[in-house]
């Protein structure tokens, strides 16, 4: 066998390349076999859904299909990087209390204090996990398919709103409105004015 004259391009340099570190975390929720009726016949091939998340307030969720599982597996991980959304977090929790429903799903997010953990189940589990909340209180209703309940679980999350700090408990004392500079009414004298008798004596009749 004929020495290559370029070494970078030797198999043994080309195994020690290492791979780039990536911030995000993949999981895989479902692998199911889906069918369509074509003129000739059935054709078959693999649907991946896949979540993607940094575990610091962004996450996407993907599909795709193929022929192969992993290449289906890769082009939902390619679908997810490329729907990524930033969650809006209070501390480790949510902000608010959400109630959604997406198709034949219904979701209720509610906040939980430090420590309370993540109290949900099946793919919202997951997908609350990659995005980083640590504590929540989630309850699922409705269908039990995975793609619908995931997809439920991104809708919820782009419905919460961001709190920016603490409003005040008491609102506070609405303040007089100054005058308006150049206002032709603006210094006028105040006059005192005092009714005379006659004024008095024609408002003792008329009543």
């Amino acid at each position: 066998m004929a020495k290559s004259s370029r070494p970078d391009r030797k198999r043994d340099n080309r195994r020690d390349r290492k791979k780039e570190f990536s911030e995000y975390e993949e999981a895989t929720l479902s692998i199911d076999r889906v069918t369509r009726v074509v003129k000739g016949g059935r054709r078959l091939r693999f649907r991946a859904v896949v979540v993607v998340g940094n575990k610091k307030g962004k996450v996407g969720l993907g599909t795709g299909k193929a022929t192969e599982v992993q290449a289906a597996v890769q082009k939902a991980t390619r679908s997810a990087k490329g729907a990524m959304m930033i969650v809006s977090m209070k501390g480790d929790t949510i902000p608010h209390e959400v109630n959604v429903k997406f198709k034949a799903a219904r979701l209720r997010l509610m906040p939980a204090t430090k420590g309370t953990g993540i109290i949900a189940g099946g793919p919202l589990r997951v997908i609350l996990d990659l995005a980083g909340v640590k504590d929540i209180l989630a309850k699922r209703f409705g269908t039990g398919n995975k793609l619908v309940n995931a997809q439920a679980a991104k809708y919820a999350l782009t419905k919460l709103r961001r709190v920016k700090g603490t409003q005040p408990l008491v609102a506070e004392a609405a303040k007089p409105v100054s005058p308006v500079a150049g206002h032709p009414e603006q210094n006028l004298p105040i006059k005192q004015v005092v009714m005379s008798e006659e004024d008095k004596k024609q408002m003792e009749k008329g009543l």
